[in-house]
């Protein structure tokens, strides 16, 4: 398999950007936890990368339909099932805003209006976001692409469960769990959030606990020995806001094989976490 090149990121001039890509996945999120049954670990409430940026996929409605968020051409898009289409620019404009066109074209192609409607009364903001760039939205894009790559084949060698690659509207990360199938002693087996021991690989564009993007490794329930962990160069220890390996991407662009560092990082805590959260490991 081909490896994709990761494209070089500015971080002071992505923010406005990156802000409004945020607003905007989270208005596509409202969607799909209003019309797709509630899967484990909010799976449903997830976008999935897509060819041009990132997309819903397929939301059964009646009316079956798709939205996307096209990062390479600047377009919000949407397709239904009986023909109708949408396409509007992406230029920065208020959440809010596009929310009530995705509203006005479902509506028009016979969504129910009460649900519809109750998308447009949510907390979309209406404030523009200056400073917003079509070239940094397709660079974000690209980079989505390289980094889901990447984590396509690290789950390809993965024996346990794992969850979709999927892009978390409300933290505007991109992330897998890996679900070695093992339950938490004293949880409710019920309440998969907390009952199931996992590990998450993400990406994010930054926040702000750390303003820049960044690649980040967690463990639920976390073993006592992983903040003492000998982790590769480039690689810290975080703990200020969670407890979890962190890598800048800046720094991952200063390796020579960035795609060989990253999924070297993650086999390597993959395999710390299968030797010390297990209570059936060798």
């Amino acid at each position: 398999m081909t490896t994709q090149q990761f494209p070089n990121l500015d971080p002071q001039s992505l923010t406005a950007t990156r802000e409004a890509l945020h607003a905007y996945a989270r208005v596509l999120g409202d969607w799909m936890t209003t019309y797709r049954p509630k899967r484990k670990h909010w799976w449903h409430a997830s976008l999935r990368p897509s060819l041009n940026g990132l997309t819903t996929d397929v939301i059964h409605a009646g009316i079956d339909f798709e939205l996307e968020l096209n990062l390479r051409e600047g377009l919000l898009q949407g397709r239904t099932s009986i023909g109708r289409q949408l396409k509007e620019e992406i230029h920065g404009q208020p959440a809010a805003e596009l929310a009530a066109r995705i509203r006005d074209f479902l509506i028009v192609a016979g969504i129910d209006d009460r649900l519809a409607a109750a998308k447009s009364n949510g907390n979309n903001s209406e404030d523009a976001f200056a400073g917003y760039s079509a070239e940094h939205a397709c660079n974000l894009a690209r980079t989505l692409s390289c980094v889901s790559a990447a984590m396509e084949l690290f789950r390809a060698g993965i024996r346990e469960e794992t969850s979709p690659i999927q892009l978390w509207p409300h933290h505007f990360d991109l992330a897998i769990l890996w679900l070695p199938g093992e339950k938490i002693p004293g949880q409710n087996p019920g309440d998969e959030e907390y009952a199931d021991k996992q590990m998450n690989f993400g990406f994010t564009f930054g926040d702000e606990g750390i303003p820049e993007p960044y690649f980040y490794v967690t463990a639920y329930p976390l073993p006592e020995v992983f903040p003492s962990m000998d982790l590769p160069t480039g690689t810290t220890w975080h703990t200020e806001g969670f407890s979890g390996a962190v890598l800048l991407y800046r720094s991952l662009m200063q390796n020579p094989d960035p795609n060989g560092y990253l999924l070297s990082l993650w086999s390597t805590l993959l395999s710390a976490g299968r030797k010390h959260m297990l209570d059936n490991a060798a």
